[in-house]
């Protein structure tokens, strides 16, 4: 049963679980890392193919304006410029389209953070001499974490790659502030917001470059994400690979890449046209509860220290007991362990020193799935 200091149990979201096909017998409390096909998205998806699939010819020929038009209702949902908006796969090839389209050269650095995705710090580091800020996780506040970064800053400093939302400590970092400031130095910013749409009511943060999964918090099919540029990068963004729509420019060229399944990306408006329909700000206050109920019974655990959370997010993280998963891969055997002996998927996250645990909160998960986990935890902790 839940600690006296823990939260109040929320109730489970009618019809939540019927929602999805996933298997009753896992607690699925890593939303975060794959998100979920709710099932009218699914649907929507099949019906897409079978359209294909019967008349191929037609589909590609139609698929240029059908793509603008698909485009176009996305934007109205998430509240930025259609044509600065593209469709992508996900954040790690929106961080090699924007880092490609940013002139870098000689001494140049990019400010990346110790909280960023692994892959899109990858993609800077491609081109520039990348320049590493450490956050404490224990930063209590946006305020901190701005002061921090402009801290960091050098003369070299050409453009800095921040986490809207970092995926392992699951905070806010690239505040509407910081943004600004970074931009009245002149510096280009670029923002991952892989777990923004659908999670946050205003998910494009102002950015010269900003890239975001639709296929986590905003329930569309795998391999759907968006690149948003601002106007006077666009000239500049170009195809990762030549496209036939090359001559068309942003964003039509990078959108183009010949036989491919773009049924993800058409059916994708379908999931963000649910969450309004269910209640847009019921889901996210539901999602958000789940997951702080999640983290208060695991705070109860000896060992496991609360991370700083960002108000209203559908994540919350933990540090686990020093010397656990000091290692990715030691976090992955950590992971992998809890998933096979009790059936639960979370994120366990690595960092020397010990890693951390993150949860989420999504409409299929009930309040028994966080209680099993806290009541499991400290058994694999030891055995850690």
């Amino acid at each position: 049963m839940p600690a006296p200091s823990a939260p109040s149990a929320p109730p489970a979201y009618p019809g939540g679980p019927g929602l999805f096909r996933l298997d009753p017998a896992v607690a699925h409390l890593n939303h975060g890392s794959y998100g979920a096909v709710p099932l009218p998205v699914q649907e929507a998806q099949e019906a897409l193919r079978a359209e294909f699939h019967a008349d191929p010819d037609a589909f590609f020929f139609a698929l240029p304006d059908r793509l603008a038009a698909t485009r176009t209702r996305i934007a109205a949902r998430i509240g930025t410029d259609p044509d600065g908006l593209a469709f992508i796969s996900n954040a790690t090839e929106g961080a090699n389209l924007a880092f490609e389209a940013i002139p870098l050269a000689g001494d140049d650095e990019v400010l990346v953070t110790d909280h960023g995705y692994g892959t899109v710090t990858a993609a800077a580091a491609r081109r520039a001499r990348v320049t590493t800020v450490a956050l404490d996780p224990h930063l209590p506040d946006e305020d901190a974490v701005r002061e921090t970064v402009l801290a960091a800053l050098t003369p070299r400093t050409k453009a800095v790659l921040l986490d809207h939302v970092s995926s392992p400590t699951a905070r806010l970092i690239a505040s509407p502030r910081l943004l600004a400031e970074l931009s009245e130095r002149g510096i280009t910013t670029v923002v991952d917001g892989a777990h923004t749409p659908g999670m946050l009511a205003e998910p494009v943060a102002g950015a010269d470059f900003w890239f975001g999964n639709l296929h986590k918090w905003g329930y569309a099919p795998s391999g759907t994400a968006l690149l948003a540029v601002a106007p006077a990068h666009r000239a500049r963004v170009r195809s990762l690979s030549p496209s036939w729509q090359d001559h068309l420019g942003y964003p039509r060229s990078v959108e183009y890449r010949a036989t491919a399944d773009y049924t993800g990306w058409l059916a994708a408006p379908e999931g963000l046209d649910l969450i309004e329909r269910l209640g847009a700000a019921t889901v996210r206050a539901h999602n958000s509860a789940l997951a702080a109920y999640g983290a208060g019974l695991l705070a109860g655990i000896p060992g496991l220290t609360p991370l700083p959370h960002t108000p209203g997010l559908a994540m919350r993280s933990l540090l686990l007991p020093p010397g656990t998963a000091e290692t990715q891969e030691a976090a992955a055997a950590l992971r992998e362990e809890i998933a096979a002996k009790a059936r639960i998927r979370t994120l366990i996250w690595g960092r020397p020193g010990g890693g951390g645990i993150r949860v989420c909160g999504q409409l299929y998960n009930r309040a028994e799935e966080y209680e099993r986990l806290a009541e499991v935890l400290p058994g694999f902790l030891r055995g850690a």
